[in-house]
């Protein structure tokens, strides 16, 4: 007997802030670039080129509010 396909859980994107979908998105990238046949460095490095980006992408990078939410205050 074959096994089922596990239904696909979508999220929706309005729980995340910008700081969260742009890495989101960073790793879906490297991640469809290593599976398309790049080696690991290559699309690394695909991926820290912003100029290497398909045109339809509109990346923006996460703002000093968004990134300090992320920071510890009791780091000195």
């Amino acid at each position: 007997m074959a096994t089922r396909k596990k239904r696909v859980v979508t999220v929706d994107t309005n729980e995340y802030n910008r700081l969260e979908m742009y890495c989101i998105w960073l790793n879906e990238f490297y991640t469809s670039l290593t599976r398309a046949g790049f080696k690991p460095d290559i699309a690394l490095a695909l991926v820290v080129d912003k100029e290497a980006y398909p045109e339809w992408v509109e990346w923006k990078l996460p703002t000093n509010l968004d990134i300090a939410k992320y920071m510890d205050e009791d780091e000195d």
